[in-house]
């Protein structure tokens, strides 16, 4: 069978389980070539289908994320590598980094809680080669993988990272002040209804919070402003039906309050000042 046979046979299966089921086939096909997808599409359709797809296959079509089974998922513009534990980066979070790159152009020291795969601090650092960054997260498997990236990427040497939990008292006490605050907090509600390739793989303690998914927000906005210098802003992921309750949490505690939408128009990204 050849790549292109492959492919189409891949397709007709995972589209059962999945919406973008060829996109999943290419990908994970040019994951057992080892090449880019667009090599693979242009080069490689008549080469003889390699071994191991037909296992890649299988995962995908039993839900496990595209970007678990390549250890990759891409996020503006860049490659970060992602393995069981860390939450896969959304293309919807580019919003984030869209409006933090406009309501703090020219940050010196940023600040990312819960960095996950470095996703989000690390294209911040990439996008302003004079800011230096500290990360945080609860998880060693995160520190460890954006460390990784970090490397990956060459900017290593402006990057600090501490395992710190913010529900343990004094989590903040030696990071000191920033210009720019960056947060992608749990905010699923814990009932939620999620996809079974969300809901059976990714890391439930990056997805889940209480009942109304607003646990994570009412323990850090009150504790911003001693980590925040008095120019600096901070950018907060939210849920598409969060903002209203979001910004409440965040004006109690005396900030002001910017929504901005991500580029499907829903609510994605508070700017609290």
């Amino acid at each position: 069978m050849t790549v292109g046979e492959a492919l189409r046979a891949a397709a007709e299966r995972l589209d059962a389980t999945s919406d973008t089921a060829r996109l999943d086939a290419e990908l994970l096909m040019a994951h057992a070539l080892g090449v880019s997808r667009s090599d693979m599409l242009l080069k490689a359709m008549r080469d003889p289908a390699p071994e191991g797809f037909a296992a890649f296959v299988q995962r995908r079509a039993a839900h496990e994320p595209v970007a678990y089974i390549t250890g990759e998922a891409e996020f503006y513009g860049r490659v970060f590598a992602v393995q069981p534990g860390i939450l896969i980066p959304r293309a919807d979070s580019e919003a984030v980094i869209e409006t933090a790159l406009s309501a703090s152009p020219d940050p010196r020291r940023v600040l990312d809680l819960g960095v996950g795969s470095g996703a989000l601090l690390l294209t911040v650092l990439a996008e302003r080669p004079e800011a230096v960054g500290v990360g945080i997260d609860a998880s060693a498997i995160a520190i460890d993988v954006t460390g990784k990236n970090a490397i990956a990427l060459g900017i290593e040497n402006r990057l600090d990272l501490h395992r710190h939990d913010w529900r343990v008292a004094g989590w903040a006490d030696d990071l000191g002040s920033f210009d720019l605050v960056l947060c992608n907090p749990p905010y699923v509600e814990a009932d939620a209804a999620l996809d079974a390739q969300v809901r059976d793989f990714e890391p439930a303690t990056a997805l889940f919070a209480g009942p109304e998914g607003l646990d994570d927000y009412r323990i850090l906005i009150p504790q911003l402003r001693a980590l925040m210098n008095p120019a600096a802003v901070a950018i907060f992921e939210i849920g598409a039906n969060q903002a209203d309750a979001v910004g409440t949490i965040a004006q109690a505690a005396g900030f002001a309050v910017e929504l901005r939408r991500d580029l499907a128009g829903r609510p994605r990204a508070l700017i609290l000042r």
